[in-house]
């Protein structure tokens, strides 16, 4: 029996610069009832979130739809990329593909943060065998991730990423059978 992890990518935020405190716009709010509507027919177990809060509002309505607290995760939590705000972000992320031991003051470089989603991954796939389990996650950690198992999963393809969106990977135990993409094939923005 597969184990299927629904990464979340959190839905639309409003900008401040606290950025653990950063709510979802309320466009981010709509968006986020449509992440519940396509998971209530994922049969979930249990629900992950970095514990941002936008990415807890994105998959609180479905915690709440199977009637359990959010599991918060600090491993999931967003990739520090320097202890000072980049100007250009995603010319500050390609740099970070580029190499993936470049790290800026006070940041994580590509390794860091990719060990810290895999050993999070790890337990979760131990933990939860065989379950179905909704990880809200941000879309660079995501992307990290999915890299580990297969490079296709890079620079162009977070590019590509939208707010919310959702991606299911599917575990035989420790290996990566299949990724789909909920939120593409179903229209979720």
């Amino acid at each position: 029996m597969s184990t299927n992890l629904y990464f979340v990518r959190h839905a639309h935020s409003t900008y401040t610069p606290d950025e653990i405190g950063r709510p979802l716009s309320e466009r981010g709010f709509i968006d986020a009832k449509t992440v519940t509507e396509l998971l209530k027919t994922g049969n979930i177990d249990e629900v992950y979130s970095s514990p941002y809060k936008r990415t807890i509002q994105t998959v609180q309505g479905i915690a709440e739809y199977i009637d359990k607290e959010i599991i918060i995760g600090s491993d999931f939590k967003e990739r520090v990329l320097s202890e000072t705000p980049v100007e250009d972000f995603a010319t500050a992320i390609s740099n970070f593909w580029e190499n993936f031991d470049f790290y800026w003051k006070g940041g994580e470089s590509n390794t860091v943060a990719q060990n810290r989603g895999i050993r999070a991954v790890r337990k979760l796939l131990k933990k939860h065998n065989g379950k179905n389990i909704v990880i809200g996650i941000h879309g660079n950690l995501m992307v990290l991730i999915m890299n580990y198992f297969n490079n296709n999963y890079g620079f162009d393809f977070w590019m590509g990423l939208e707010m919310p969106d959702i991606y299911r990977l599917s575990f035989e135990g420790k290996e990566l059978i299949g990724v789909n993409r909920i939120c593409r094939d179903i229209g979720c923005v």
